[in-house]
This record gives C-alpha cells, structure tokens and sequence, in this order.
C-alpha cells in the first residue's frame, strides 16, 4: 500500500510506438487514439505518441490531440537526433517535430561506438555534437527533454568512458531525464543494478544542480539532484521486468515499457506488472489505488483494441493469475486466501476463480457452485455426484475449466433444475464443393420443439457450423427475440487422439456473447460437427439462462 511519503515513480507507456512493433500487431489512428485516452484514464504521466513525420498516421494522431488534448498525461513525441554533419536548426524531421506541438520530446542517441562508427558511420566526436545540438535546439525552441541513451548497457561494458560522455552531453544541453536503454533485452539484473549505481553516481558527482521550473507538470520533486536517471528495458532474455525493478532499486525514477509487454521480438518491459510489483510490493507510488484497480481492465481493453488475444497466464491481469485447480489448493484458499494468493486479486482488478477439471476435489465443485449462485453446501450428496459426472466426461474428452457455462448446465440438470428452452429434435447439413470455387456453401436444416410446438428451419452459411448456428438462431428467434443480440465470437477446435487419423475424437469450444457477458461451451464427438452441435446448441441455451436469470432479477427488484 503507498502512502503520501511513499517514493514517487513515474511511469512512461511506450505502447503506441516501441509496442506496435511487435510482429502482427497494426492500429489505426482512432485505435491509437483509444489506448491514449485509456493510459490517461490509468494514470500513466508520459505517454510516448509516435514519430511524428516517420509516417501520415502519427502526424494526425498529434494533430487530433492537440485538438483534443488528455487530461492528464503529457504525449510525448519521440525521435533520433540530426543527422550527421548537418545542423539540427535545418534537419526536416525536427520540423515535425515541432509541429507536433508537444511539451516534451523524447530524443535518442547512440552510447555505444559500435553503433556510432557501424551504424550511423561517422566518429565518435560527430556523434556527442548530433547529441547537444539536437538538445540545444529544442530546448530553444521550448522543448523540455527526455534523453533516451540507445544501446546504453552494451555501450556502457565496451567503452564505459564514452558512453560516459553522451550522457554529459545530454545533460549540459539540456536534457531533464537521463534513460538508460538495454535496448538488445540481453543485460541480466546483476549488470543492470551495479551500471545504474555507477550513473547515480558519476552524475550526482558532475554537481549540475536542482531544477528551478518546478511549477510545470509532470515534474519530479524540484530539491532532487539534477539528472533524473530512468531505465528502459527489453525482455530477450525474460528479465525485462526484473532488469526495471533493478534499475529502480539502484536510483532509477522512471520506467518506461508497455501494455501487456508488447514490443518487438520478444517485447518490452511489461507495465501491468511492473506497475504491481513496485506499487504493491516496493511500496513506490505509480499511480492512485484506485486506478491499479482498473489495471485488468486496461489490460484487457488494450489487447482488444490491437486484436490480440490476451494473455490469459499473464501475472497480475491474466485469466488465470489467481485461478485455483487443486482440490487441496481450493479447500486451503476459501479458508485463508492468503495460502495461496500473493496479493488480492481485487487490488488490480482481478479476481478468484475456482477452476473445475478431473483434478478437482468437492471442494472446488461447492466454491464454482456459488460463483454460479448455487448453494451446495447442505447438498453434499448431489455435489458429490456432480463431481463424478465431471471426471466421467472429463474421461471421454469434455474439458470444463475453459467451459464454464457448460459445467454450469451439467449442475443444473443434476439437481434436477435446468431449464428446457427448446428441444433439438435433429438436423442435417449438407455441403456444396464446386470444383475450381475458392468458397463453399453450407445448407443445414433443423427441427427443434418449443413449448411442444415443432418448428423445421433451413439456413445457408459459408460454412457446416455457420449453417447449423444459423439455421437454430432462425427456429428460435420468434420464441426468444434476445437470441439476435447472441454473437459467437470464439471457436476452436482440438483433435483428441490425432494417431487414429480421421476417425479421431474432436473437441469444440465455443465462446458466445450478448455484449455484456462472455460465455464459453464444450462439445466432444467423433464427429466434428456432432461436437460443434453440442457446443453451439449449449452456448444458445446458456445465454437464454442468463437472460432468464436478469429478467428474474428485475421482477424481485421492482
């Protein structure tokens, strides 16, 4: 818990721009615009913006937001310092720069004389002019500076004192944050604490004074010694998180990394949790504890927005951070949560799930049972005989801890109470394939019973489960009107016992939705569209439960 004397920490998201170098992952400007309005719900002071200039799409996204400002955070537009042997006063994309008409710049510059003499192909004097003259000019045009040193750990190791020297540049130049990039991902967290306290204190040393514009935002603490050290790490060999909370230990105020870890080839530092580990276990203070809440949800609404699926291991905002399988485990945590939980999920917005399987004990039927509204607390008998019927389908293929609207069902009908909305009397699905068509048409046809009455219904899709989903919602929509606002948003298939060929057994998972609710369903045949009929059939009917359910709800409220 951070307290007002807690250590402050600020906190730069570079999501919009080191993020969406991640292979497979493109945004438009309205998504950019999205995630940026999102981080300043969340609390996040920097948000790093884009290249303005490098490409038609983060030109307008500054534009639009200088139209629209955050309310908060401070966007930050990033760039490489001039080119060699011009001046920064005539570089074009400074221009751009300036155009982009935000507070600070992030600038970086090569640290390591590989990169100067390798890469850009000029000397190691040209390379500390680029630094201070780029500096220099924006801050005469009323720039304020963070300078990022590129390659900065590896330059650090081969050629310390030159390395030494940008960062001497940057600051007499003007720059406000000194950020020490491992930018290859390969420094372990050893390296990164003992190179850190070695800047500290070299720069403490250099004696270069407190800030004196402390009246503008967002600013550290005006009596700390000038420079402010931050830290910028990548997670080729996994230690990018590791590699920040080092940094930080070591004198570092500001860690930059992105949403989810995105980033390229391996990703960046993982802010959903860095932020928890330094706030919740460091006791640094990143953002208001009411905002750490909306972390899971920041998490989720990013990877929505990028069209990735979300990481459902992920520490802290996962699915399953604080999901509990083991029979001994759940019987431990519903007594003291503590047993086996770091933190409370509620802290990041998160929550406890009980997670049913062959594994599990009576313990985690009776803990999913109320998560469903279920009591089985004095019903030990008919619990019992739902966890046999659990490993039994379990045994034949069925998987229930991702289809937990199935398992849902499986307790309903054991206790005798599930509701019969419609009765699937039968169906057949009959396949178009034309020779030399890149598409093929599917007819599936299906009589089903509601309240007695018998309805036959054919409808045509791109494909045999298309069909047949169609053709149900088409029995059914007359009876029960919300089904047009169900949607099958997810559905996998895996093939259960693939070394017996095309005879082999397939599960069918099905994730539907109404807009609000998310629900999942299993299906298990030899028959793949026998399995995806008993999933969709499934998801159909649980959705009408919950609309039952609501509407019950509000009848006993009014």
């Amino acid at each position: 818990m951070t307290t007002n004397s807690s250590p402050q920490l600020w906190l730069y998201d570079t999501t919009l721009r080191d993020g969406t170098q991640r292979e497979g992952l493109s945004v438009s400007i309205e998504d950019k615009l999205r995630i940026a309005r999102r981080l300043d719900q969340l609390g996040v002071p920097f948000i790093e913006g884009g290249w303005p200039g490098a490409n038609p799409k983060d030109v307008q996204f500054f534009w639009q937001l200088q139209e629209d400002p955050l309310k908060l955070a401070e966007i930050v537009a990033f760039c490489s310092t001039r080119r060699p042997n011009s001046t920064a006063a005539t570089e074009p994309m400074l221009q751009d720069i300036l155009a982009a008409g935000t507070r600070w710049v992030t600038i970086f510059g090569k640290s390591w004389d590989l990169h100067v003499t390798t890469s850009l192909k000029t000397t190691l004097e040209e390379n500390l002019a680029m630094i201070r003259d780029t500096i220099e000019y924006l801050r005469s045009q009323g720039r304020r500076i963070i300078y990022d040193a590129e390659h900065w750990f590896d330059g650090y190791k081969h050629n310390p004192d030159y390395a030494l020297q940008t960062l001497e540049a940057a600051i007499a130049s003007g720059a406000e944050w000194l950020v020490l990039c491992d930018t290859n991902g390969g420094t372990l967290p050893h390296e990164i604490s003992q190179i850190v306290q070695d800047v500290v204190q070299v720069t403490g040393d250099w004696g270069l004074g407190t800030r004196k514009d402390s009246s503008q935002f967002p600013i550290p603490n005006p009596q700390s010694p000038m420079p402010q050290i931050g830290i910028h790490t990548h997670n080729d060999s996994e230690m990018a998180v590791a590699n920040a909370i080092a940094a930080v230990m070591a004198g570092a105020k500001m860690v930059q990394g992105t949403i989810n870890g995105y980033g390229e080839r391996c990703g960046n530092a993982n802010l959903c949790s860095l932020i928890p580990n330094l706030q919740l276990k460091l006791g640094y203070s990143c953002i208001t504890e009411d905002q750490l809440t909306q972390l899971t949800e920041a998490s989720r609404f990013v990877s929505e927005v990028v069209n990735l699926a979300p990481d459902e291991h992920a520490p802290f905002v996962g699915l399953s951070a604080f999901a509990h399988k083991g029979g001994i485990h759940v019987s431990a945590v519903e007594r003291n949560p503590l047993t086996y939980e770091h933190i409370q999920p509620e802290q990041v917005g998160n929550h406890r799930r009980i997670v049913i399987s062959e594994q599990s004990g009576l313990s985690n039927v009776l803990a999913k049972a109320r998560s469903f509204g279920i009591n089985l607390d004095q019903l030990k008998a008919e619990a019992k005989q739902i966890l046999q019927r659990l490993k039994d389908l379990e045994s034949e293929g069925f998987q229930f801890e991702a289809a937990e609207a199935s398992f849902a069902l499986l307790m309903h009908e054991a206790l005798g109470d599930r509701q019969k909305f419609f009765e699937v009397k039968g169906f057949q699905v009959h396949c178009d394939l034309i020779e030399g068509k890149e598409t093929s048409n599917a007819l599936a046809t299906v009589k089903i019973a509601v309240d007695g009455k018998n309805i036959l219904e054919a409808a045509e899709g791109n494909g045999p489960v298309a069909a047949l989903d169609a053709a149900l919602r088409k029995a059914l929509v007359n009876f029960y009107p919300q089904i047009a606002t169900f949607d099958l948003t997810d559905y996998k298939v895996r093939i259960l016992n693939g070394h017996t060929g095309t005879a082999a057994k397939t599960r069918v998972l099905v994730e539907s939705g109404n807009g609000r609710q998310r629900w999942t369903t299993v299906g298990v045949s030899t028959n793949i569209l026998e399995a995806s009929y008993q999933a969709v059939v499934e998801g159909l009917e649980y959705g009408l439960l919950l609309h039952s359910q609501a509407e019950a709800v509000v009848k006993a409220s009014s």
